[in-house]
């Protein structure tokens, strides 16, 4: 099932892609929904209360995810953004319930 060009997620063979947008120190933890944003890029916005320091945001991030979507800590692997806001998330393997939970946060 591939997901379309303006997707917060692309397919690859390696497993599912998630584009996020962070926001670290938040009030709390929280998915906000999918949100195109002013460059046309379209990405998974995510709060979590963790602050920037030492890899605890980004331990945060892969939590929030991994429960929001039903899937284990463990399948998740942060691929690029480590510094950043903007972050890309590897999940594998790539299941129909995964796909079932984005298509709902999608709503």
């Amino acid at each position: 099932m591939p997901a379309p060009a303006s997707s917060a997620f692309r397919i690859t063979p390696e497993g599912l892609l998630l584009f996020l947008r962070v926001t670290p120190n938040a009030g709390r933890d929280a998915v906000d929904g999918i949100e195109t944003r002013d460059d046309a890029t379209t990405v998974l916005r995510v709060r979590v209360a963790a602050v920037p320091d030492k890899g605890k945001a980004n331990a945060a991030v892969i939590a929030l995810v991994a429960k929001t979507l039903g899937v284990p800590k463990s399948s998740i692997v942060l691929v690029s953004g480590e510094t950043g806001r903007q972050k890309t998330l590897r999940i594998a393997p790539v299941t129909e319930g995964l796909l079932a939970q984005l298509a709902e946060l999608a709503r």
